[in-house]
């Protein structure tokens, strides 16, 4: 017997509004358990028309927008307004349980670090400091395709989540995001500043089973693109496994052989 089933046999409203109203209380309860929150808060908002008429609507509805804003600032930083490290963590786990949602392309996650963001805040201070990294979120995000986001991992890093892209696209991705930081015209904020950034891109192919062996892949990628001389792209080439520099920096002879993705991340033969 269902919810709604119980209601009918259990419960004889007094009224037709209220007869109304318990049934798609009912309703609403069943498509809740379901995870069809959208279905159920309409038929929740008729039960609460049905009883309080269009002043009952207007209320459930004014919670219901509080309650969404509430939500989107808890995934936010409070800083740079990018989603937060809670929202990475959750969205993460949320794309490599469910290896259909990133398609066969796979998934990319890059981690950017910031080159010498301390000697920026030692030279001209905290709150400058605040600035420039607004800024490089503004750039990061104006780079990013439908369906990817930015997030802050702490401090002057950020994760870069491309669900559905292959890594000669996520590389793409975050080549173009290094030049554009690069190329910022940074001297509107103080004479002769100059402010670049290291990426580090890790591909999952599917099944993805550990979000972690991604994020730890991009750390090694990171540190190798950051001891390449700063200001580059590192990913894995995918025929030797060895790392390699994206666009002008692919040059570079000193380059750190950063160990393969960890196991549980499984790589694929997407090119480059």
């Amino acid at each position: 017997m269902t919810t709604l089933d119980a209601t009918r046999r259990e419960h004889v409203p007094s009224t037709p509004a209220a007869a109304g109203a318990a049934w798609h209380t009912a309703a609403a309860e069943e498509l809740a358990a379901a995870g069809r929150w959208e279905q159920a808060y309409q038929h929740l908002r008729t039960a609460v028309r049905l009883l309080n008429g269009r002043s009952g609507v207007d209320e459930l509805d004014r919670l219901r927008r509080e309650h969404a804003e509430a939500r989107e600032q808890s995934r936010r930083d409070s800083l740079t307004e990018t989603y937060n490290r809670r929202y990475l963590d959750e969205r993460l786990v949320a794309l490599v349980r469910e290896p259909g949602s990133v398609g066969p392309a796979g998934i990319a996650v890059a981690l950017l670090d910031v080159d010498h963001f301390k000697q920026i805040n030692d030279t001209y201070g905290h709150p400058f400091g605040d600035r420039v990294l607004q800024r490089i979120v503004a750039v990061i995000e104006s780079c990013l395709p439908e369906g990817s986001f930015c997030a802050r991992y702490g401090g002057e890093e950020f994760a870069i989540v491309l669900p559905g892209h292959d890594r000669h696209e996520a590389v793409r991705v975050c080549e173009t995001a290094r030049e554009r930081v690069d190329g910022h015209p940074w001297p509107e904020l103080a004479p002769g500043l100059r402010v670049t950034v290291s990426i580090g891109v890790a591909h999952g192919f599917g099944p993805v089973t550990g979000q972690d062996g991604l994020i730890a892949s991009a750390d090694r990628l990171l540190y190798a693109a950051k001891h390449s001389g700063r200001n580059a792209v590192a990913f894995h080439d995918a025929h030797t496994g060895l790392v390699r520099l994206a666009g002008p920096a692919a040059g570079r002879r000193s380059l750190p052989q950063a160990p393969v993705a960890a196991p549980d991340c499984l790589e694929g033969p997407s090119a480059p």
